[in-house]
């Protein structure tokens, strides 16, 4: 890429965190209940998912952690339609952060990278989705991060993107139903809060679960008697 071109891509950047920025002020500011938040974001009309899956979008280029977007989707749109429509803008967000990495700065990443950094893209690119579908389903790396990252690496863009659509359905809906179940608490529906806490439970294995494994085979590793 030329170095108008990668400017002219750094300058879409910095206006998708101008936009988020406007955006969220437009969405949050004044707000002080969930009805008043489905209030603001109904008044787009038959715009609202669309307008909210760009929002989305642009927030996830701009470094905004996902899982909140998602508990406001679920309460705006309830499980289901808040589940696709925050998978539809989590995707099409994940896949301009990797392009922006991809066309600004993987050529000058690997101009400059050290025999190590070499190795460890080298070694993610041979995974290719797997890799995608493991940082999706274990979050060992904020979302945010791994989009930019991944985008350094030679992985094919659409291995990328359909591994990041699969793989990040099972948060994306937890969190999404944990924002439906707030408002229906809110409500005095507490029914699903049982339910609530059981996605609760799923995330933590999900966010837990490599740190206790490397404790437990280090732990392994310690004790096993010193080679002959």
């Amino acid at each position: 890429m030329t170095r108008h071109r990668r400017w002219l891509l750094l300058a879409l950047t910095a206006l998708a965190i101008a936009a988020t920025v406007l955006a969220m002020l437009w969405l949050f500011w004044g707000v002080t209940s969930v009805a008043a938040l489905q209030t603001r974001v109904e008044s787009l009309g038959h715009w609202a998912p669309a307008g909210f899956i760009m929002l989305y979008a642009v927030s996830t280029v701009a470094g905004l952690p996902g899982g909140v977007l998602d508990v406001v989707g679920g309460a705006v749109f309830g499980p289901v339609y808040g589940s696709l429509i925050n998978l539809a803008g989590g995707t099409l967000g994940a896949a301009g952060a990797f392009l922006v990495a991809r066309h600004g700065a993987a050529d000058w990443v690997r101009r400059r990278a050290g025999p190590r950094v070499q190795k460890v893209m080298t070694s993610v690119e041979a995974d290719g989705w797997r890799f995608v579908a493991f940082v999706r389903l274990v979050p060992v790396i904020p979302y945010t991060i791994v989009n930019y990252m991944l985008g350094l690496t030679r992985i094919p863009f659409w291995h990328y993107v359909l591994a990041t659509l699969v793989f990040m359905a099972p948060s994306t809906i937890a969190y999404t139903y944990i924002g439906y179940a707030g408002t229906q608490a809110l409500a005095g529906d507490t029914d699903n809060i049982r339910y609530a806490l059981l996605m609760l439970a799923v995330i933590a294995l999900v966010i837990f679960a490599p740190y206790f494994y490397k404790r437990w085979k280090n732990g392994d590793e310690t004790k096993a008697p010193p080679p002959v």
